[in-house]
């Protein structure tokens, strides 16, 4: 597994690693000092001695590269905030398979609709559930109620 820390965090720690074992520490101090195995250690320090600076050096993350770059996150963010009617949907609710549509109709990437939720939070947005309210609802007169008679209501209630 990877450890945490990006690619040049991870490199200042191999290149400290092999600065302590140049003050003539053992890799089992090393380690300690580091808080890291001392698998890894005695690793970096074959590394260092074959390569030199290239075998320690830092490298991108492996794995698939990601279907849609900045600007193509960015055009999608952009059809999102213009709303879900805007985009042909008969209300104004977002879904993970709306959004997927979105991106096949607009961007011409499939994604499959368990990954939608990961891209959208990559993009800063989070899963809200809208406030069902009815149509008819008069605010004025709900808050009216809460103000004046739901006190009144209260109060018996602990008569």
């Amino acid at each position: 597994m990877r450890p945490h820390g990006s690619p040049e965090a991870l490199e200042r720690r191999r290149k400290r690693a092999i600065e302590l074992f140049e003050q003539g520490y053992a890799p089992v101090e090393v380690a300690e000092r580091l808080a890291v195995a001392r698998r890894s250690v005695r690793r970096w320090k074959a590394a260092y001695r074959k390569r030199g600076e290239a075998g320690i050096r830092a490298r991108p993350a492996s794995g698939r590269p990601p279907k849609l770059d900045g600007r193509a996150k960015r055009r999608l963010e952009q059809a999102l905030l213009k709303g879900a009617k805007a985009a042909g949907f008969p209300t104004d609710l977002w879904t993970c398979r709306r959004v997927a549509q979105v991106i096949r109709k607009e961007l011409g990437v499939t994604y499959h609709v368990d990954h939608i939720g990961r891209l959208l939070r990559s993009l800063g947005w989070t899963p809200q559930r809208p406030q069902r309210r009815p149509i008819e609802r008069d605010e004025a007169r709900v808050q009216g109620w809460i103000r004046e008679d739901w006190p009144r209501v209260k109060k018996g209630l602990h008569a």
